[in-house]
Parts: C-alpha cells; structure tokens; sequence
C-alpha cells in the first residue's frame, strides 16, 4: 500500500468510533497518516447505529429500493471487508416470499441485478431447513454478510496494530477548540444534525434471537408487501431480525407492533423460530440526507462523512477510501455554509 511523504502527512482526529469512523481511521492510517478517533460514549459501541446493524453485504439486493450509486459503491465491501474481518460470509442471499406473495419475487428481481430464480430443490440444497417451505425464490450467489459487533472488534484491533489511539468521553465542541489536528473528519452520525440540518433521522428495529432448531447459512429475505424482513445468521444459533424503517429520530424503545410483525416475519419464514429465546431488542437510528446517499462534505478543515442511511456496513468501505483519498490528494469537495 502507497504511502505518503512525512512531510506531506496531515495529522487528522476523527469524531465517532461507529462503523464509518473506524473504517476512514483504517483508510488513514494503512496509508501512514497520524490519526486519533474520539467518541463521546463512555466506551466503544453500545448504542450507536453500528451496533444494531443487520451486517448484510448485499449491494445487488439493495437496488431494489436505492440508487444505482449503493450497488457500485457497495461492490467494494466484498472484497474490503474479507480482508479487515476474515469472518466475513460470502455465501449469497436468499429472497422468499410467502406463496400469496410469489408477485412480489417478480418485482423484486426487475428491480435488482445478478440473481437467479430457483425452484424448491434448489432451496433445499442451499438451506436444507427451508426445504418444503417456498416452492421459488431468488439466490444472490456474490453477496455476504457479517456479525457487525465483531467487525467493529475487528476495526479496533487493527487500529491498534498500527497505533491508532482511541479516545472516548470526548465531546465534539472540545475538539472543535483543538488546534493539533490539520483535518478533522466527522463521523458522528445525528449527531451532526446541529451543523448538517439536511440530514434526517431513520429509526431502524431489531431482535437478536436464538434458535438452536433452525439452521440458516445465509441472510434470508422475506417478501411482503408491507413489512419486508430479513433474518441474518450469527454464530451460536443467534440470528437478528429486522428491517423496520420508520421516518423518526426518536430513541424509545421499539413498539408492541413492531416486535410482533419482526416476530410474526420470523415465524413465516419456519414455525420452530416461534420457540426461539428473544435475547434483545434495540433501535438504532440512521443518519440519511435527502437523496438517501452518503455524503462527504467539507466545512474548513472539517469533512462530514454522514448519511450512510440503513447501509453503513455496505458503503464505509467505499467512502472511507475516497475520503483518504481526497485528504491525500486534495480535490474539489462539496461546500456547504
């Protein structure tokens, strides 16, 4: 990997250790830039949007419902994250649909790209506990997923491989008075909205289950027409559940009728999840601009890596790079007042 000439190195402090700070620190500091993260948490990961992410890698799904910019930018988190977190799964991603529903497999593959439509054998094959349960479904063979918790683990571990410290209880307005770092990149999420007024809030819901009666090896998607769902597998019989959008910023815990419809999806998808132990239940809300895009944006010495959406696991990776890139390389960013 390049690097650059110590005399041409800024020293950069990245705000927030979510999955878009720790990857940009990644960026930075593979290529010999002095970088420190700060946090205001008292400690790395809880309750941050990172924390209850689905981990799907899945950039060809995602056009059903997004711009073609996350399936080229998302392209690169298949090979990123292999590298950064050898517990990477790249073993494609299954869309059913409830046989009322099978209309809704037929508008999901126009809408998306390189999928194959597969009938009950092959289902079978490639999750031999859903055998019988859908008679077609659509494979994404290249896509893949990962336990995000560990990932970010993984982040921080190798960051201090390469000594990058790692601060937390900092606030923001203290290191907006620092003078040592030449750039700061900002990664705080919502927590950038005083200074991003674009930006909106966009409530995601989760359950962590645990079910030692169903065997999945890949993200599940079940199709319906008013609250698609996935299932994604962890190790251990874990396996979150999710999907919910709702267009808020609020933090309160999820609705009674949010967790039945996650519960209800679940059991669709195969009964002997109605028996499984609910481990937790959380929310985490995503930063979005209008256009649901992710964006960098330069105030001063400042840039705002923000808007990652529900897709911050599947476009870090991309924009962390073209971030590094551009504090290396200054280009023309866009500016904001």
């Amino acid at each position: 990997m390049s690097r650059t000439p110590a005399a041409e190195v800024p020293r950069v402090t990245v705000i927030g250790a979510g999955v878009a700070g720790l990857a940009s620190a990644i960026e930075l500091a593979e290529r010999g830039v002095p970088v420190e993260i700060v946090d205001h948490g008292a400690g790395f990961g809880e309750r941050a949007a990172s924390w209850y992410a689905g981990g799907m890698l899945a950039p060809w799904c995602e056009r059903e419902s997004t711009e073609p910019a996350v399936t080229t930018l998302g392209e690169l988190a298949l090979d990123w994250w292999p590298r950064h977190f050898p517990e990477t799964v790249r073993n494609g991603t299954l869309v059913v649909a409830p046989p009322r529903d099978t209309a809704e497999l037929a508008r999901f593959a126009r809408r998306t790209e390189r999928c194959e439509r597969i009938g009950e054998n092959r289902i079978a094959e490639l999750e031999p506990d859903l055998a019988g349960r859908f008679q077609t479904a659509l494979f994404f063979a290249d896509e893949g997923h990962l336990d995000p918790r560990k990932a970010l683990a993984a982040l921080v571990a190798r960051l201090t491989e390469l000594g990058v410290p790692i601060r937390f209880d900092v606030e923001a307005s203290e290191i907006a008075a620092r003078n040592g770092a030449d750039r700061i990149v900002d990664c705080r999420g919502m927590g950038a909205a005083d200074e991003l007024p674009e930006l909106r809030g966009v409530r995601g819901e989760m359950l962590l289950i645990r079910s030692h009666e169903v065997r999945l090896s890949r993200p599940i998607r079940l199709l319906h027409p008013r609250f698609p769902v996935y299932i994604v597998p962890r190790e251990d019989g874990l396996y979150m559940v999710g999907a919910t959008m709702i267009e808020s910023a609020e933090t309160r815990p999820p609705s009674v009728r949010s967790v039945v419809e996650l519960l209800n999806a679940a059991y669709a998808v195969h009964p002997a999840f109605g028996e499984a132990e609910i481990i937790e239940i959380g929310v985490g809300v995503r930063p979005a601009f209008p256009d649901n895009l992710p964006h960098l944006v330069e105030s001063g010495r400042t840039i705002h890596f923000n808007g990652l959406h529900r897709h911050g696991f599947l476009l870090s990776p991309a924009l962390a790079r073209e971030l590094a890139d551009r504090i290396l390389q200054p280009l023309p960013m866009e500016t904001r007042p």
